[in-house]
């Protein structure tokens, strides 16, 4: 068996190594319009999940863009409906900044279990929809977008709550990576 034979296993993870990459570029150039970056994310969810089941199209940029026209309705939605979240909390914790004493740390302990049952659940909205979509076009349904996503908002939640240990594992890794490009300086402690 030769190492670089086109159908062996190095190839075939290499192949899909590109694709991942190219995906991932993809996702890069269709979030620029900030609005659209929850679509280019359930395609990109569309994407890999095509992947994993090897049954990507011969070329992954149209399987993108397919799944990005058919998520792009839901998908801004659930963007918008995050953002909102997002705003609330920001606004719920300027509150706090104001307040001073034990009620100041009372109300910041109810922040972060509001920020973390939020985390939780909203990790998993975009890929739940990128699977909904996959499901929907494979049996030929019509997207019936609001009650999809009250179907998706409610359903994040829940599997946030029934995969706990998955849920901290990736909410973990997920605060690692934002310390590690924010708060680390890669330069070193300065003298």
């Amino acid at each position: 068996m030769k190492i670089f034979d086109p159908d062996g296993p190095l190839m075939s993870a290499l192949n899909t190594l590109a694709d991942l990459v190219f995906c991932n570029i993809l996702f890069c150039l269709f979030s620029l319009p900030l609005i659209t970056s929850g679509a280019a994310l359930c395609a990109l969810y569309d994407c890999v999940f095509s992947i994993l089941d090897q049954r990507e199209e011969s070329f992954i940029a149209l399987q993108f863009w397919k799944a990005f026209r058919r998520n792009l309705k839901p998908g801004v939605i659930l963007y918008l409906i995050i953002l909102i979240f997002i705003l609330i909390l920001w606004a719920y914790a300027q509150a706090v900044n104001t307040l001073s004493g034990d009620l100041k740390n009372i109300y910041q302990v109810t922040f972060l279990i509001l920020l973390f049952l939020f985390l939780s659940g909203a990790q998993y909205i975009f890929p739940l929809q990128a699977r909904n979509s996959r499901k929907n076009l494979d049996l030929n349904l019509k997207n019936k977008n609001t009650g999809d996503i009250l179907y998706i908002l409610k359903n994040a939640w829940i599997l946030s709550a029934v995969a706990l240990p998955q849920t901290l594992c990736c909410l973990v890794i997920d605060i690692l990576a934002v310390y590690i490009s924010f708060f680390m300086n890669p330069a070193g402690p300065r003298i």
